[in-house]
């Protein structure tokens, strides 16, 4: 265990790279996620967040470093070598059925079914999986498609809790969703923290972040750009070092205001 990783850290990276032709996608990222703790991970476009996430979803294999989870270094081939680690990982895009019931997405291609499809067990199972998540579903017999974009995030969410994972990556869980929707979702990220899951967030909106995130890693042109406490940081510190920016509004007001100057 390297000195600055927690005890109860469950994921570890460590100089995880990846190169695609003569593009460095990532260099010598480091990342830790411990149970009962939400990592955002921030970044401009380009900044490799979705490499990331594709590397610990299995899509993508890294080229040098390594990935330790549960306290082994491991490898993580494909997406159902993930899977089986426990690394969950909800996509932005959901990859939902909308003519499907919640019932049918949550078990897509996971039916319960010894001998023929397990109705009553199926519905019993979706029920448990909402409820450890406090969802606001009304029935888990309507299609998806009668759902809101806060109650589709929901279900994708208790699907990716069907193997038990210890791990869950979120890919924009609130993009293009209104306020009370986002509230929606925000309350299911604390809910998987509650519930003793390391989560790592992949977000956009500094709100979002300070509203549910531990920690945030801060990635600039696919290398690390400071981890920071929440609790300890301000959005506009995490700004800067999204863009790399010194020299701005922020940073000369907090100067002058050290010197005694009027800001």
């Amino acid at each position: 265990m390297s000195p600055t990783q927690q005890p109860d850290t469950v994921l570890s990276l460590r100089g995880v790279s990846k190169n695609f032709g003569a593009v460095a996608a990532l260099t010598g990222i480091d990342l830790d996620v411990a149970a009962h703790q939400v990592v955002a991970v921030v970044g401009d476009n380009g900044a490799g967040k979705s490499t990331l996430v594709k590397i610990l979803s299995g899509v993508h294999p890294p080229d040098s470093g390594t990935i330790t989870f549960a306290g082994r270094v491991v490898d993580i081939p494909n997406p159902a070598a993930a899977h089986k680690l426990g690394i969950a990982t909800v996509f932005q895009d959901l990859a939902l059925c909308e003519n499907l019931n919640v019932i049918q997405n949550l078990f897509l291609g996971q039916e319960i079914r010894p001998l023929r499809l397990n109705d009553v067990a199926m519905e019993t199972r979706s029920w448990e999986l909402l409820r450890q998540l406090s969802a606001k579903i009304p029935s888990v017999r309507v299609p998806v498609a009668a759902l809101s974009g806060g109650q589709r995030q929901t279900v994708a969410i208790a699907r990716s809790l069907l193997g038990d994972p210890k791990i869950i990556i979120l890919d924009e869980p609130t993009a293009a969703l209104g306020v009370a929707q986002t509230a929606e979702v925000l309350n299911l990220v604390e809910r998987l923290r509650e519930n003793g899951l390391g989560v790592i967030m992949i977000s956009h909106n500094m709100a979002d972040v300070k509203a549910v995130a531990d920690k945030v890693a801060v990635l600039r042109l696919g290398r690390n750009n400071g981890v920071f406490d929440v609790g300890d940081v301000s959005a506009e510190d995490i700004i800067a070092a999204i863009t790399g920016a010194t020299d701005n509004a922020v940073s000369r007001r907090a100067s002058r205001h050290q010197e005694g100057l009027p800001s």
